[in-house]
């Protein structure tokens, strides 16, 4: 259908990578420096690695043994702590999924010229939130839930369609993030626990 209706998409893509950029480099990480006083930079190097592979596999749930492992020999993180936290968070804590779904809610409306109220956006919120909660560590399922969202505020499911065929690469992306917000509550968790090893994390 030409350039024209791929421009739209291409913002949304945009949209979706500067919101999860910000979650995953800024307010995860300030997070880290408050609660742990740890240099948030050098966690992102430690972390890199895992965050690649949870971006090419797109899977939360693949992720978790080499989450784990890297915590616990680059982070100085307690197994004890990593083993029950991060299987728990790639299940509970999805909230790449649910900035994704909330852009793509706003997306579809804006498509369907259909004006969302400020307790419509609320809506969202709430379900958005809910539905990334206990949600399979699996590729593509945040579009399933999506569903849910639309249905909410009272937007047509078929509007899925719409970003369908370029949500393979916001998957690995949110994928990234969601791990990545995994390993720094769990960092912080270790800290308040006093189960962190300092030395570990400091050494290069």
């Amino acid at each position: 259908v030409g350039f024209s209706a791929f421009a739209p998409l291409l913002k949304y893509m945009g949209n979706v990578t500067l919101a999860l950029a910000l979650q995953c480099f800024v307010i995860y990480q300030v997070l880290l420096f408050v609660f742990t006083r740890l240099n948030p930079i050098k966690f992102v190097k430690k972390f890199l690695p895992v965050m690649g592979f949870a971006f090419s596999t797109a899977t939360s749930n693949a992720t978790i043994p080499m989450s784990i492992d890297t915590l616990n020999k680059k982070m100085g993180v307690s197994k004890q702590i990593s083993s029950f936290t991060i299987p728990l968070g790639a299940t509970i804590n999805m909230d790449g999924t649910s900035i994704m779904q909330g852009v793509a809610v706003i997306f579809i409306a804006e498509a369907y010229g259909i004006h969302l109220t400020p307790a419509n956006l609320a809506t969202v919120v709430v379900t958005a939130t809910l539905a990334s909660i206990g949600t399979a560590g699996i590729p593509s399922v945040g579009l399933v839930t999506l569903a849910m969202v639309l249905n909410s505020v009272g937007l047509p499911t078929e509007g899925i369609a719409l970003i369908m065929g370029i949500d393979r690469i916001l998957d690995m992306l949110r994928t990234a993030v969601n791990i990545t917000g995994d390993a720094v509550c769990t960092t912080i968790v270790s800290h308040q626990e006093k189960a962190l090893n300092r030395e570990v994390f400091n050494r290069n």
